[in-house]
C-alpha cells in the first residue's frame, strides 16, 4: 500500500485531533450557518464530485423523493455551487476525518469513546457510515440499550431504519408554494441509489469524541446536520444529539419535523438475549410513562423484568427522550412515541407512510399509545419559519434514569441556556486534555494526530492510570511505591467489544470512575507504557501482574479493576467525619468504608442512593478514603488457559526500569506478591490425552482434549470464604494459601523463576515449542484447534528465552540468593537430573533432524513432563508454606544450563523449519508451530468424560507448518543487540512468502493452502481475512517495533512511510480516517480486489500499544534513564527521529530564533522537551551536546554534556516545579 504522502500532496496545516480551539460546525439558534473556509487549505484525496442529477417536475407533493417537486431558481444557483473539482479535504478545520458521500462508500463501523470523564457516566454508542449514523447505544453492556446492539452486518442494513431518522414536512414561499416530505439522510437518495429522484451531498465528520453527519439538499434548499456526543461530567448518562437545519434557499422556508429515534427499547433487566429470542414476548411487558401531564417526558421501561421466576422484580429505572430548541430553553418539545402514529402498518420503518395523510401537528394533538409494543422517540417541531440562511437547532438526550421522578430535574438543566453548547465543548477539551500526554509537533502533522488517537485508544482498553491518596507535598512529590498511601486506579478501561468484535461482552460502568474489565493479554500490553507517561505509578503494574502469576504457571483470563478495603475501622471512621457534612452522612460513611472492599464508582453510587452529604468537593473525599485504603487486584478465570498472558511481563518491566533502574533491585527482591487462585486446574498427560478416531474414521490418533478442567473441589475451597451475613465470598479466596490459611508469598524474582523453571519444563518433546498444554494456544488464538494437535510453539520459547536471560542477569547484578516454594524446589531438582541424564547419555542432534523424536530427547521430555505435573499435584490447592533457598551462584548455574538448552531448541526449529506453498522450510525464518503426532501410545484403563480411552504416549512424530509473521518478530528479541544477523532476518522476511507485495505489508501468516483444518479457525476463514493471511495490524506493528528496537533505521522508516504503517497509508484504500488502527486489513490473498487493503475491526487494538512503543524509542530512546558507573541515576535522551520529522519536503518545519529545525513532544505527559537539531541530519544514535532545564519559579540549569546529572534527573522524574527542558544536538 503506497503511501499517499510520496505522491506530491501536502500535509495537513491544521493537526488532526487537535480540536480544542477548533469552533462547532453548528451555529447558535436561528443564526446563519456555513462551512469554514479552512476546509479548502486541508490535506485533499483525489477525489471528484460527480455532477448531481437533476429532475424537471410540476408543482406537487414530494414524498421522500418518491414522487415531484417544483424546480426553484434558488436551487439552480445551489446547483452551481456544488460543481467544485478541487481535491476533497481529508479533515475539516477541527480536525475531525471526513467521509465524503459516506453512505456511498464501503461500511465502516466506529465507536464514540464512551467517556464522560472522572465524574461522568458515560453511555456506549456505536455508529456506522449508514443512515444517520448511531447504530446502538445504552449503558453499561449490550445487554442494556437504548437502541438493540445489533452485529456490523446487521447494523449496516437496519440502521437508516431503526435508528435516528428525521422527516420533514415543509413548505417553500407563499401558501400555495411547493410542499414537501422529505427524509435527509435516506437511503433512497444515497449516491448511486437505483431510482433515486436527487442526490444530496452528505458527509461524515469523525471527531475523536463527537461525530457529526450533513446532510446538503439543494433541491429542496435544506441542509441538515446532526452531530452526537457522549454528554460529560454528569450525574445523570445520555447520548446527545443536536439536529440543526437550515434554509439554504431564497424563499422563506416553513416547516414541521419529527426528528429522533425509530425503535426505542425500554428497560427491563438483561434484555440482548431476549430482543434476539423472543423480543414479540417481551414486548408485553413494554410501557411507555409520563413524568408529567404532558408528551415532553415520557419514560419508556418494563413493568417487571421479563423473568420466569418466583421472584418479581419491579423495573422502576426508565429511558427517556427529552428535547428542545437550542435558544428556546424553556418549552420542551413533545414526543412521538408511537411508532404506529409515524410508521402506520409499514413494519420495515422504510417509509412514515402515516405522514402521507397526517400532519406532524395533527399527530402530536392526538391520542398515542405505548403498551404491550417497542415505541418511537420522535421529538416534534411544530410549524417552524426560517428566513434564507436561517438555521434551528433542537438538541435532543437519550438516557436513563434511576426512577421517573428526576426526569423534570434533569429536564430542567440540560434545557438551561448554553448548556448543551457548553457540553459539546467540554467533551472535546476533555479527550484533548486526556491525549495532551502524547502532545508532538513535527513537520508531519498527521503523525501528530495520529499519536494522539493511539494514546486514546490505547487508554480505552487498557485504561488510564489515576493516582489517587495525595493528600498533601510529600506524597504529591512521591511515587506510588514510595508513599504507601498512594493508590493507581485506571479508569476508562473496557474489553474491545464492537460492532465487529461481537464476540466480546463488553462493559462499561456507568458510574464515576468508569471502567470496566479487559482480557488479560490486552491489558497486559496497553499497560506496557503507562509509567513512561506516569511515573509517579512506580512498579504498580508490574506487582499486580506479577501477582496473578497462579502456582501452575498460568494466569486467569479476565483483569478486572482494583478493590479497596479500609481495614482500620478506626481510620475508617477519622476519614468518614472529615469528609461527611452531617453526623448521619459520617456514621454511613464509615458503615460502608468498614463493610468490605469496594472501587470509587461503586463508593460514589452507593453516596448517591443513601443522600450522603460531603463537605469536601468528590476528589477530595476519594483522596482522602483511598490514602487509608489496602488495595487488592482483582481477576477472573475464564476457560482455559492461554499460553502467552506471561510474554508481557518483561515488556511492563523494561518500561519500569527505563525510567526507574534504580528501583529494580528492590522491586525484584523486596516487595512479596500472592499467588493467584484459580477454580481450575491443568490436567496431566495422563487425563487429557485422548484416543480417538481420525477425520476419514479409518484409523485412530491422540488428541489432547479438555487441558483444563473446573475443579469443583477449588469451589469448595473459595466457599470458605463466603460471607453468611451478605453472601458474598471475601477476596482472600482469590489468593492460594498455605495450609494454615495464609496467602503464601514470594519475591518478584522467585515468582519469575517459578514461571521461567514451569515454561522450560513445558518445552515440547524436540526441545523446541513450548506445549499448548493449557488447552489453549498463544496470541494468534485462532490457532485454537493446536492444542489438540498436541501442538507447541516457538513465540513462547523465545520469550522463555528472555525470561531466562533476564532472571539470570539480575541474579548476576545482585547476588543474592532466591527463596522459591520449597515443592518448586523438587521439581527443579527433577528436571535437572533429567538434564544430566540427558547430557550423559551422549545424545548430539544429526546434520539432518528426523520427525520422530529420538528416544534420548523422548525420554527427557517425559521426564521433565512428569516432574512438573508432580508439583501441579502438590500444589494445587495449597502451598506448604515451606521454602528452599537456592543461592545466587546455584541458580546462574542452572539458569544457564536452561538458557543453553533453549538455543539449542531454536536451532533445531530454523532447521526444521516452516513448511507450506513455495517453501521447503530453507528460509532460514525459524517456524512458528508444531504438532506432534503420537505414532505409538498405551491405553491407561482411563476413561475421559465422553467415554473415550485416555492413553500415555510412547513415540511422537514432529509436524510442521507454513510460516508465521509471530515466529521472526519474536526471534529478533534474541538479537536485537547484533545488526548484522537483525539485517539478515529483515532481508530474509522482506524475501518470504510472508510480505505482501501487493500492499508493501506483511502477512500475518503465509498461504495456508493445504492445511488441516484441526488446526484451528484460520483454517475455516477465506484467505485474506481474518487471522488468514491478512495484515493483522498488532503483529506488523510488533515487527516494525522490533526494527526500530534493532537500530534498522533506514529500514524501519522506509516501512513506515512506504504505507506500513499509519498515518502513512493511502486513505482511498484503507477506507476509514488514518488516525485510527484497525485489527486487520484484508490482504491481497482476499479474492474480492475491492476489499482488499480495507481496514477492520476498529481501534481497540493493541496495534495502539506497539505504536506508543514505537513513540517512545523515537522521542526518548530505550533507557531515557540510566545508572553512571557509581550507580547513580541520570536522565539521557537518545532519539531515533529521521530529518524529515524536523522538516518535509511537503511542510516545512518549525525552527527556533536560530533558524535551526525543532521537533518537541511531552516528557512525562507534562513537560514540553523541544530537540534543536544543530547538525540539520538525521538524529539516529546521537547523543546530546547539552541541556537547558527551564524551571517554574524562572531560573534555568544548563547542562553540557550527553546526561543530565542525579538531582536534577530526579527531579525532573518527579515532575517537580520543572517547566521545559530544550536539547541541543
Amino acid at each position: 500500500m503506497a503511501s499517499y504522502q510520496q505522491g506530491g500532496m501536502t500535509n495537513v496545516e491544521l493537526e488532526p485531533l487537535n480540536n480544542s480551539n477548533g469552533t462547532t460546525m453548528t451555529t447558535s439558534s436561528w443564526k446563519k450557518w456555513g462551512m469554514g473556509a479552512a476546509l479548502v487549505a486541508l490535506l485533499g484525496l483525489g477525489y471528484s464530485s460527480t455532477s448531481h442529477r437533476r429532475i424537471s417536475t410540476s408543482d406537487g407533493v414530494d414524498l421522500l423523493g418518491h414522487a415531484s417537486h417544483k424546480k426553484s431558481g434558488s436551487h439552480k444557483k445551489a446547483e452551481s455551487q456544488h460543481k467544485d473539482l478541487s481535491p476533497a479535504p481529508l479533515f475539516d478545520e477541527q480536525g475531525r476525518y471526513i467521509f465524503h458521500d459516506f453512505d456511498a462508500v464501503a461500511p465502516v463501523s466506529n465507536f464514540l469513546p464512551g467517556v464522560a470523564g472522572v465524574f461522568g457516566k458515560p453511555v456506549w454508542a456505536f455508529y456506522v457510515n449508514r443512515g444517520q449514523g448511531i447504530s446502538s447505544f445504552g449503558v453499561a453492556s449490550k445487554d442494556y440499550p437504548l437502541l438493540e446492539f445489533n452485529s456490523a452486518n446487521n447494523a449496516y442494513q437496519l440502521t437508516p431504519y431503526i435508528g435516528f431518522r428525521t422527516f420533514i414536512q415543509g413548505s417553500r414561499g407563499k401558501k400555495d408554494g411547493t410542499s414537501f416530505l422529505i427524509e435527509p439522510f435516506s437511503p433512497s437518495n444515497t449516491k448511486g441509489a437505483m431510482n433515486a429522484l436527487y442526490e444530496p451531498v452528505r458527509k461524515m465528520y469523525v471527531g475523536t469524541n463527537e461525530m457529526e453527519i450533513e446532510e446538503v439538499d439543494d433541491v429542496h434548499g435544506v441542509t441538515t446536520s446532526i452531530t452526537y456526543y457522549v454528554l460529560p461530567e454528569e450525574s445523570f448518562a445520555a447520548l446527545v444529539r443536536k439536529t440543526t437545519i437550515t434554509n439554504t434557499g431564497k424563499d422563506t422556508l416553513t416547516f414541521s419535523a419529527l426528528d429522533g429515534l425509530a425503535k426505542m427499547e425500554p428497560t427491563g433487566g438483561k434484555l440482548n438475549w431476549g430482543l434476539k429470542n423472543i423480543g414479540r414476548t417481551l414486548e408485553g411487558w413494554m410501557g411507555v410513562y409520563h413524568a408529567d401531564d404532558t408528551l415532553t417526558l415520557p419514560f419508556y421501561r418494563m413493568s417487571t423484568e421479563p423473568a420466569d421466576s418466583a421472584s418479581v422484580v419491579i423495573e422502576k429505572a426508565g429511558h427517556y427522550c427529552i428535547a428542545f430548541v437550542e435558544g428556546e430553553s424553556d418549552s420542551l418539545l413533545p414526543i412521538v412515541f408511537d411508532t404506529n402514529k409515524v410508521f402506520g402498518f409499514s413494519t420495515t420503518l422504510q417509509d412514515p407512510t402515516a405522514l402521507t395523510g397526517s400532519s406532524i401537528e395533527d399527530i402530536v394533538s392526538k391520542p398515542q399509545y405505548g403498551d404491550a409494543k417497542t415505541s418511537s422517540a420522535f421529538a416534534a417541531l411544530e410549524k417552524v419559519t426560517l428566513a434564507p440562511g436561517e438555521n434551528i437547532t433542537v438538541t435532543s438526550l437519550y438516557g436513563q434514569a434511576e426512577n421517573i421522578d428526576l426526569l423534570p430535574v434533569i429536564a430542567k438543566k440540560v434545557s438551561e441556556a448554553g448548556y448543551a453548547g457548553d457540553k459539546l465543548d467540554r467533551a472535546r477539551t476533555l479527550i484533548n486534555e486526556l491525549t495532551s500526554a502524547v502532545e508532538t509537533h513535527t513537520a508531519n502533522h498527521l503523525f501528530n494526530g495520529a499519536i494522539k488517537q493511539n494514546y486514546l485508544d490505547n487508554s480505552l482498553r487498557g485504561g488510564m492510570p489515576l493516582i489517587l491518596g495525595g493528600l498533601d507535598d510529600e506524597a504529591r512529590a512521591s511515587n506510588a511505591d514510595e508513599d504507601k498511601r498512594l493508590k493507581v486506579y485506571h479508569i476508562f478501561s473496557r474489553i474491545h467489544g464492537d460492532l465487529e468484535r461481537d464476540y466480546n461482552d463488553f462493559n462499561i460502568d456507568p458510574t464515576f470512575f468508569s471502567q470496566g474489565p479487559g482480557n488479560y493479554r490486552d491489558v497486559a500490553q496497553n499497560r506496557r507504557n503507562d509509567v513512561v507517561f506516569t511515573p509517579r505509578m512506580g512498579s504498580f503494574v508490574i506487582r499486580q501482574f506479577l501477582s496473578f502469576i497462579q502456582a501452575d504457571g498460568y494466569e486467569p483470563l479476565t483483569v478486572e479493576a482494583m478493590a479497596y478495603l479500609v481495614e482500620d475501622h478506626a481510620q475508617a471512621a477519622r476519614v468518614a467525619a472529615t469528609i461527611a457534612a452531617d453526623y448521619n452522612s459520617s456514621a454511613t460513611i464509615g458503615n460502608i468504608l468498614g463493610g468490605g472492599i469496594f472501587r470509587p464508582g461503586q463508593l460514589f453510587a452507593l453516596f448517591e442512593q443513601i443522600g450522603v452529604k460531603l463537605s469536601v468537593t468528590k476528589m477530595q473525599a476519594i483522596d482522602e478514603i483511598m490514602a487509608i485504603s489496602t488495595e487488592t487486584p482483582m481477576a477472573v478465570f475464564g476457560q482455559g488457559y492461554w499460553a502467552d498472558h506471561w510474554e508481557y511481563y518483561l515488556d511492563l518491566i523494561e518500561a519500569y526500569t527505563s525510567i526507574y533502574p534504580d528501583g529494580e533491585e528492590a522491586l525484584m527482591y523486596d516487595m512479596p506478591l500472592k499467588y493467584f487462585f484459580s477454580t481450575a486446574s491443568v490436567k496431566p498427560r495422563s487425563q487429557k490425552y485422548v484416543v480417538d478416531y481420525t477425520f476419514d474414521g479409518q484409523s485412530k490418533h491422540i488428541l489432547q482434549l479438555d487441558a483444563a478442567v473446573f475443579d469443583t473441589a477449588k469451589v469448595a475451597e473459595q466457599e470458605k470464604f463466603r460471607n453468611g451475613t451478605t453472601g458474598l465470598i471475601a477476596n482472600d479466596a482469590n489468593w492460594q494459601r498455605t495450609k494454615g490459611g495464609v496467602a503464601f508469598k514470594s519475591s518478584a524474582i522467585a515468582k519469575l523463576f517459578l514461571l521461567g523453571a514451569i515454561k522450560y519444563a513445558t518445552r515440547d518433546a524436540y526441545g523446541m515449542g513450548i506445549e499448548y498444554e493449557g488447552g489453549r494456544p498463544g496470541w494468534n488464538d485462532a490457532m485454537n484447534g493446536l492444542a489438540g494437535m498436541v501442538g507447541s510453539g516457538m513465540p513462547e520459547t523465545f520469550e522463555v528465552s528472555e525470561l531466562l536471560k533476564y532472571v539470570l542477569d539480575v541474579v548476576k547484578k545482585y547476588q543474592r540468593p532466591i527463596v522459591i516454594p520449597a515443592e518448586l524446589g523438587v521439581m527443579v531438582d527433577a528436571i535437572n537430573i533429567a538434564l544430566d541424564e540427558l547430557l550423559a547419555s551422549g545424545y548430539e542432534d544429526p546434520d539432518v533432524l528426523p520427525p520422530t523424536v529420538p528416544e534420548e530427547l523422548f525420554k527427557y521430555w517425559d521426564d521433565v513432563a512428569t516432574a512438573r505435573e508432580n508439583y501441579r499435584s502438590d500444589v494445587e490447592y495449597y502451598f506448604s508454606g515451606k521454602t528452599t533457598e537456592i543461592s545466587a551462584e546455584d541458580a546462574i548455574t542452572m539458569l544457564t544450563a536452561w538458557f543453553d538448552q533453549v538455543q539449542i531448541g531454536v536451532g533445531r526449529a530454523i532447521k526444521i523449519g516452516s513448511k507450506g506453498i513455495d517453501d521447503d522450510g530453507t528460509s532460514g525464518i525459524p517456524a512458528a508451530y508444531f504438532s506432534y503426532d503420537v505414532t505409538k501410545w498405551v491405553e491407561n484403563g482411563e476413561r475421559n468424560a465422553k467415554g473415550l480411552p485416555l492413553a500415555d504416549p510412547k513415540e511422537m512424530k514432529v509436524g510442521t507448518f507454513p510460516a508465521f509473521l509471530e515466529s521472526p518478530t519474536r526471534y529478533m528479541k534474541l538479537i536485537k543487540d547484533d545488526k548484522e544477523k537483525m539485517k539478515d532476518m529483515y532481508k530474509k522476511v522482506l524475501g518470504s512468502n510472508l510480505r505482501d507485495h501487493v500492499l508493501k505489508m506483511y502477512f500475518l501468516s503465509a498461504d495456508l493452502t493445504g492445511q488441516s483444518y484441526d488446526m484451528g479457525r484460520m483454517m475455516a476463514f477465506a484467505a485474506g481475512w481474518l487471522e488468514n493471511q491478512s495484515i493483522w495490524m498488532h503483529m506488523s506493528y510488533k515487527y516494525y517495533l522490533q526494527l526500530l528496537r534493532g537500530k534498522l533505521y533506514d529500514e524501519f522508516y522506509s516501512e513506515m512511510k512506504g504505507g506500513g504503517m499509519l498515518p502513512f497509508m493511502d486513505p482511498k484504500v484503507y477506507g476509514r480516517s488514518l488516525m485510527e488502527c484497525s485489527s486487520f486489513i484484508a490482504s491481497s490473498a482476499f479474492t474480492d480486489p475491492s476489499v482488499v487493503g480495507r481496514g477492520f475491526l476498529a481501534r481497540l487494538s493493541g496495534s495502539t500499544a506497539e505504536f506508543l512503543s514505537i513513540w517512545k524509542l523515537m522521542f526518548m530512546g530505550p533507557n531515557p534513564y540510566f545508572l553512571n558507573d557509581e550507580g547513580k541515576v541520570e536522565m539521557q535522551l537518545i532519539p531515533a527521529l529521521p530529518f524529515w520529522f524536523f522538516d518535509d519536503k511537503d511542510t516545512p518545519g518549525k525552527t527556533d530564533d536560530d533558524g535551526i529545525f525543532i521537533v518537541s513532544f511531552k516528557l512525562f505527559s507534562s513537560i514540553p522537551v523541544t530537540y534543536h537539531n544543530t547538525l540539520g541530519t538525521d538524529l539516529f544514535d546521537v547523543s546530546p551536546k547539552s541541556y537547558i532545564v527551564k524551571m517554574e519559579d524562572g531560573s534555568t540549569a544548563e547542562v553540557d554534556g550527553s546526561s543530565v546529572p542525579t538531582e536534577l534527573a530526579i527531579q525532573i522524574r518527579k515532575m517537580l516545579g520543572v517547566d521545559s527542558i530544550d536539547v541541543y544536538f
